[in-house]
């Protein structure tokens, strides 16, 4: 299995804060975004970043970690969303499996070892406000259906998509469609796989988002034991 890390970001809604620190490295209790997530994963044989604001910062980050033998930036050169991010790994990707990760939320240890026991699927936590996320549809045998964005008027709680997903290696084979956004979206890669069967919904019971500065606050003192 290797790892890809979504680390292109400006992370517009953390500034100033990232006005000159790029946000995967932003500190939460003392230890950087990306270090939190790079401890919390199961064992991979190459980690992939994908950066593109302030990417020398992150690079020169990952080059002091002598715990992180074998890894590679890849330089998204323009950002046209999750998907293209994703798609630009092709040329990088050596293993048969990839686990992919958002660089800027914390996800529980032992979900990330349940994700990477699959061999596709995504990771789903209840959310009370289904109207702000992706929310994850099933089949009847429970495996993914669809991922509406943003749905209107469900009832809380759903299960959100949380940015953690484990893809075959032939998911640089598919095609994504430029969305209404003008960016290729992960999701959609998600949903043609899905369309396949067999895609399996992985429950997470610890999901940290850092993406607004209320958020960033709020993980300094928050219980990140799960993720340790």
């Amino acid at each position: 299995m290797d790892a890809i890390i979504l680390a292109a970001g400006r992370g517009t809604r953390l500034q100033p804060h990232t006005d000159t620190i790029p946000k995967p490295l932003l500190p939460v209790q003392c230890r950087p975004i990306l270090d939190w997530i790079i401890g919390a994963m199961p064992a991979v044989e190459r980690l992939i970043v994908v950066v593109n604001y302030r990417a020398e910062q992150i690079e020169d980050y990952l080059r002091g970690q002598t715990h992180i033998r074998n890894w590679v930036i890849v330089r998204q050169a323009e950002p046209r969303g999750t998907g293209d991010a994703l798609m630009s790994c092709k040329g990088q990707v050596t293993a048969d499996r990839i686990m992919v990760l958002n660089g800027d939320d914390l996800i529980g240890r032992a979900d990330l070892h349940a994700l990477a026991a699959v061999p596709m699927g995504i990771l789903g936590h209840p959310v009370d406000e289904p109207a702000t996320y992706g929310i994850l549809f099933r089949n009847p045998d429970g495996t993914l259906e669809r991922v509406v964005e943003k749905p209107q008027g469900m009832p809380p709680p759903q299960l959100a998509n949380i940015g953690g997903y484990m893809f075959p290696r032939d998911v640089f084979d598919l095609t994504l469609p430029l969305s209404p956004r003008n960016e290729y979206e992960i999701t959609d890669a998600v949903s043609q796989l899905a369309a396949r069967g067999g895609f399996h919904i992985v429950p997470a019971s610890y999901w940290l988002p850092i993406g607004t500065i209320a958020q960033w606050e709020a993980a300094q003192t928050a219980d990140v034991s799960a993720v340790r």
